[in-house]
């Protein structure tokens, strides 16, 4: 590397450690305060708080903005660099425009590898710890927001639950089919059903069941109250929408394909997440070329216009990254489409910014 190269590095990174540092500290303070409540009712330690919570809880944080804080690092330094003449000297003195951007991909290839190794490796693990220490000292652990739960229990054994409260472990419609050969051979159906954590199984309420035998003939049956066993409990209802980001990759894949399975609701939303892992990440050098382009060259107004257009154009990509991927969790567009649509869209703005800023 150049003694220019490392100057530029120099800038870019020690820029964004200090941006990314300091809105780190802020939104910790916040979250200080809002918790505080919580840990102190529920008796949380200060070890657990710093070294559970907090130091899991960093990487985290550093990645979610670590895009953001790349575009607004380069704006701010760059346009810092434009105002004093000195990309103007650069170039004057032989260096090409493109050549000029070796540095700043460098120090994006930087920051994006470090994404997407706190994505797929620290983040999950630090997960673990930080989402373990809230379910005991701030939240409630688990819940059960779906309605209409249709899931696969075993091959050819489905179930279906308009709703299911996981604080009584109790089920309101229910119904089971089983299938052989794509033919119906029984089902039941109950009004409520509530799961016995003392006997291990399931008591129906005003049920009524239909079995179809081979020959075509029906022998169906129903009562107001029956102890049965079902193969599966009241566990399996439960929902932890964390529970995805404490699964490293391949944990999560084969995670999506269990759910897949069974028919969940909630396969979308976990695609979308497995995607996103590595598709944000490519975002840093997309959002570099465009800050780059945007603050190289000297106006008026400085680093302050600089600086407003660069957090609209930043916060319009994040705004349509968080559009993209409702759409794909509402089952609109492919998870996989959805997390690289902004990349793509984005990346030839940057592409026709690069191409017009003057060199």
């Amino acid at each position: 590397m150049k003694k220019l190269d490392k100057y530029i590095l120099g800038k870019f990174l020690g820029t964004f450690i200090y941006a990314i540092s300091l809105i780190s500290i802020i939104i910790i303070v916040f979250d200080i305060s809002e918790k505080l409540d919580a840990f102190i009712k529920r008796h949380a330690s200060f070890h657990s708080i710093v070294f559970d919570y907090y130091i899991n809880f960093l990487p985290y944080l550093i990645n979610q903005y670590s895009p953001l804080f790349t575009f607004i690092a380069v704006v701010f330094f760059t346009s810092r660099l434009a105002a004093r003449s000195e990309i103007v000297s650069m170039l004057s003195g032989g260096i090409s425009f493109w050549r000029l951007l070796v540095p700043y991909m460098i120090g994006a290839g930087i920051i994006a590898s470090s994404s997407l190794f706190l994505n797929h490796i620290v983040i999950p693990n630090a997960n673990k710890t930080r989402i373990r220490f809230e379910d005991t000292y701030v939240r409630d652990q688990y819940y059960n927001l779906s309605v209409h739960i249709h899931k696969q229990v075993r091959p050819g054994e489905f179930i279906y639950v308009h709703n299911f409260d996981v604080t009584r472990n109790l089920g309101i419609k229910f119904s089971l089919e089983k299938l052989d050969n794509q033919q119906l051979t029984y089902k039941l159906m109950s009004e409520t059903i509530i799961w016995d954590s003392v006997k291990q199984d399931w008591k129906l309420f005003n049920y009524f069941a239909r079995k179809i035998l081979p020959d075509g003939k029906e022998i169906t049956y129903a009562g107001m109250e029956k102890d049965t066993v079902l193969g599966f409990n009241a566990s399996e209802f439960r929902e932890k929408l964390t529970d995805v980001e404490a699964m490293n990759y391949n944990e999560l894949k084969s995670y999506i394909i269990q759910q897949r399975l069974e028919g969940s609701n909630n396969v979308r939303f976990e695609e979308v997440e497995m995607y996103k892992r590595t598709a944000f990440p490519f975002a840093t050098f997309i959002l570099t070329l465009i800050a780059v382009a945007l603050s190289s060259r000297k106006v008026r107004g400085g680093t302050g216009l600089h600086l407003g257009i660069g957090l609209l154009i930043a916060f319009s990509f994040i705004l349509f990254m968080q559009i993209s991927t409702t759409f794909a969790e509402g089952g609109m567009i492919p998870p996989l489409a959805s997390v690289w649509i902004p990349n793509v869209i984005y990346g030839v703005l940057a592409f026709f910014m690069i191409r017009a800023t003057p060199k």
